[in-house]
């Protein structure tokens, strides 16, 4: 108990003081996070669309693989991006092991298919009614998507949420293919395991609570546009 109070006057002194090391680490993990979510978005709201609007076989097959997804381990990805990126793989000669790029890049694919099935749900639920109606107005097949997009922008921002979430608490996908090189790739979560190992416990939980600070600060603002 005496360790959480610590570590609550600690992060409290750590925000206050608007500690250098600290707000470094902190508008990184925003950049690379909402990086990859942004990325995520453009490849997901596309392809839910052409998913939930489509009719083709094995349809339900795809979505039941996209929502197992929804677990994927991030050290699985992990290891996958860094085969491709390490230096003797197929992209190893762009040189993006251990840098912002990549840990993006890896982001972007653990959080893709979380987004892409809420997506997936979000059109779902829109009321047939609405699309007919669109239809029957003269509305062409792309002027009924986005009616039908419009309908369910509340909870397609509720996956973006859900995203970002993802992104940002991670931790095993940026130490494997990010490296936790200070000052570049080190990221709040990769500081807390460092400082964990370290014994600096109430560091390390002065992180976890600036990192959902955060995180309901984002979520707050969201939510708030969401609601305009």
């Amino acid at each position: 108990m005496t360790e959480l109070w610590d570590a609550i006057v600690e992060a409290v002194r750590l925000i206050v003081s608007l500690d250098p090391e600290v707000m470094e680490i902190a508008r990184r993990s925003l950049a690379i996070s909402a990086t990859s979510c942004t990325i995520a978005i453009l490849i997901c709201l596309p392809l839910g669309s052409l998913i939930h609007f489509r009719r083709f076989p094995g349809k339900k097959l795809l979505i039941s693989v996209i929502q197992t997804l929804f677990s994927l381990p991030t050290v699985t990805v992990g290891i996958i991006v860094f085969v491709l990126f390490r230096r003797v793989g197929p992209l190893g000669e762009l040189g993006l092991l251990h840098t912002p790029v990549v840990m993006v890049i890896g982001q972007a694919m653990l959080i893709t298919p979380v987004m892409l099935g809420l997506i997936i749900s979000a059109l779902s639920g829109v009321d047939r009614a609405v699309s007919e109606t669109a239809t029957s107005l003269g509305a062409s097949r792309f002027q009924m998507m986005v009616v039908t997009v419009r309908e369910a922008r509340y909870a397609i921002m509720t996956a973006v949420i859900m995203g970002f979430g993802r992104a940002i608490s991670e931790v095993g996908l940026s130490m494997m293919i990010g490296g936790n090189i200070a000052g570049f790739t080190r990221t709040i979560t990769t500081a807390m395991l460092l400082e964990t190992s370290r014994g600096d416990i109430e560091l390390a939980m002065a992180l976890g609570i600036i990192l959902i600070l955060i995180a309901l600060v984002i979520n707050v603002a969201l939510n708030r546009l969401q609601q305009k």
